[in-house]
């Protein structure tokens, strides 16, 4: 069946579902969604229950919009009019290309209404289709930047979505009369590994069937040495088959060579959650201006990044969406950074069912509920084994703020200055949120907590999307209007001349990035701050081998910085290992043991040889689930 006569056809579907008198224009397929085009969007928003109606029986994302639209001036009074002003919207934006009005509002969930009753008055005023987005407490210029350079293109990001639309929802092999009955010996589910195998770092996967392909991230190695994934072996090329991209997390080892795929020929969307979409687009374009002040070979350009950013599609978490002819993803909480996901991939209509988790935490944190282990079906899962050895146990959580407290008492007692190297997502947030309630609670001296690097705007876009938290820390930031990120102690590091009077100055707290001391301003206040007794360096995240600060870790008293000359540490070397986003040996395992439904293959990447080899032994031993630890570049036929 062609594009045109489906689309006919789902036309005749919803004239036949809804009341008489609602008239519908148009039908379009805009990437994962069904766009309903009428004459009477009012009449939709009076019937609350259609479209979810419409949704369940098409099996489709569906989203309405306006083919006539109400004077912008006259609808922006509307909705000043509907909305109470204890919303706070901050900005109105109509997108005439679209039909979309969107509200940028400091209280979305006022211009939502209970039940969405605010947004469904909206639209009965107005009927363009509103869309409410959160302002930032803090002011997030990436937040602020995407969100304008997504306006700028939406005419092409549209004719984008269109296209896509249409080649998710193309005909396959198989799907007439003559060949549904293909042999099973034609239908099969594939893995490629193309990084991330026995190691930590260049994060990706293909997932590919006879009628689709899709790339499970793109990352970079943190050591800098062999970083980039086998991009260049003929199951991946040409890029421009990929049907998409889909992307767990915003760190670098699994977001960095994202826009790379851009540079060589890849043309798709690149499936992530929000705040990963935001959050890797700042980490992006702050690995390039690393690698160009280090003199390392720019691997692609900042427009590179923008078209990374014009072809996102954003999905939140359990809302499922078809990717591909034969493919649907589901996004669950992986509990590591803000917007991590395991992803779900549905493969054939019902034929196989195989999760990736990412980087996950299978343990409730400062930030974040735990991950989620409960799927309507899994036959495979892909997860990662950072902590996998027999002997990696990290501390309890209130065990690890309290080595931290003790050593941040001691060290501003004697005079000195606690140097916290940090990933700017995820690692800083927590740190900052034991640090301020130790402050808050005097368990610790009141003195100034600098922040450098990325960490100011990556907290700001923690602030954009508090929804992602997890209940404890929404419920003080929405119920008792306490934010802790917004708290006095903090002060960003904004210059270099702030940062020289922080080294020179009086005892305080520093977190900067980065979070393993392969660059960054770290550096700076390593190279200033190392030989002094009275300071500390406290690690709080996993040191990957070949980073400097794995060898400081393991004891190197004079680390090696090439023209920058040899670091002499005198300064106190703490590690405090319950900060880690990652699950520990124990969270593994117990994440597998309560898992539902129980996997048929469980496969274990992302860990050093033996951690990954080791996790996968005692799997095997304890649940008698068939396990592997895939090196690069081997292939698994799933089905």
């Amino acid at each position: 069946m062609q594009i045109e006569e489906r689309l006919r056809e789902l036309k005749e579907k919803i004239n036949d579902k809804v009341p008489k008198g609602i008239t519908v224009t148009q039908v379009e397929f805009e990437g994962p969604e069904l766009v309903i085009y009428t004459d009477d969007p009012k009449r939709f928003a009076d019937e609350a229950d259609l479209i979810r109606i419409l949704a369940r029986d098409l099996r489709k994302r569906i989203v309405v919009r306006p083919t006539i639209l109400e004077d912008p001036e006259k609808a922006y009074n509307d909705i000043k009019e509907v909305v109470p002003e204890t919303a706070g919207i901050t900005d109105i934006f109509f997108d005439a290309d679209t039909g979309e009005v969107l509200i940028e509002a400091e209280k979305p969930g006022v211009v939502i209404g209970k039940n969405g009753t605010t947004l469904r008055d909206i639209t009965r005023h107005i009927g363009w289709t509103p869309k409410v987005v959160r302002t930032p407490p803090i002011e997030s210029s990436t937040v602020k930047q995407v969100r304008q350079y997504l306006r700028s293109v939406n005419e092409e990001r549209k004719q984008f979505l269109r296209t896509i639309g249409r080649r998710i929802h193309r005909d396959l092999p198989g799907k007439d009369e003559a060949t549904k009955d293909a042999p099973k010996k034609d239908q099969w589910v594939r893995v490629t590994t193309l990084g991330c195998c026995r190691e930590v770092g260049r994060a990706a996967f293909l997932l590919s069937t006879p009628n689709s392909k899709v790339l499970i991230d793109c990352g970079e190695k943190p050591d800098n040495a062999g970083g980039t994934p086998y991009l260049y072996v003929p199951e991946i090329h040409p890029l421009s088959q990929l049907d998409a991209v889909v992307l767990t997390h915003a760190h670098l080892d699994h977001c960095a060579l994202i826009p790379l795929l851009y540079k060589y020929g890849y043309e798709g969307p690149v499936y992530a959650t929000p705040p990963t979409r935001d959050l890797s687009a700042m980490l992006q374009l702050d690995y390039l201006d690393v690698i160009h002040k280090e003199d390392r070979k720019i691997p692609y350009s900042s427009n590179e990044v923008k078209t990374y950013i014009r072809h996102s599609i954003t999905l939140n978490y359990g809302s499922v969406t078809d990717i591909a002819p034969d493919m649907k993803l589901t996004f669950h909480n992986a509990g590591h950074i803000l917007g991590s996901a395991i992803a779900h991939f549905h493969v054939g209509d019902g034929m196989y069912n195989i999760a990736f988790t990412g980087d996950f935490n299978y343990a409730k944190s400062r930030l974040f509920n735990p991950a989620v282990n409960q799927f309507p079906r899994l036959e495979a899962i892909f997860m990662e084994s950072t902590y996998g050895g027999s002997n990696d146990f990290q501390q309890p959580r209130l065990e690890a703020e309290g080595r931290l407290y003790e050593t941040v008492n001691t060290v501003i007692q004697r005079g000195g200055k606690v140097i916290i190297p940090a990933f700017a997502v995820g690692r800083s947030q927590e740190v900052m949120l034991a640090l301020e309630e130790g402050m808050r609670l005097e368990k610790i001296p009141k003195v100034k907590i600098y922040l450098d690097g990325m960490i100011r705007e990556a907290t700001a876009i923690h602030t954009t999307y508090p929804e992602y938290l997890n209940n404890e820390l929404r419920n003080l930031i929405f119920r008792e209007g306490m934010n802790p990120f917004l708290s006095e102690c903090f002060q960003q590091v904004d210059s270099s001349e702030l940062r020289e009077k922080v080294i020179s100055g009086d005892p305080c707290v520093i977190i900067t990035t980065s979070g393993m001391l392969n660059g960054g301003p770290v550096m700076e206040y390593l190279q200033n701050l190392a030989d002094d007794e009275k300071n500390a360096l406290i690690f709080v995240g996993y040191q990957a081998d070949g980073t400097y600060g794995r060898r400081i870790q393991k004891g190197w008293r004079e680390v090696p910085m090439g023209r920058k000359g040899t670091i002499t540490i005198n300064l106190e070397i703490v590690t405090v290992d319950g900060f880690s986003g990652h699950s520990d040996r124990r969270q593994l395992m117990n994440f597998i043991g309560q898992i539902q439904p129980r996997p048929e293959k469980i496969f274990c990447i992302h860990g050093d040889e033996n951690s990954t080899i080791d996790l996968a032994s005692s799997i095997y031993k304890r649940y008698h689930i068939e396990t592997h630890s895939p090196m690069n570049l081997e292939t698994y036929r799933m089905v």
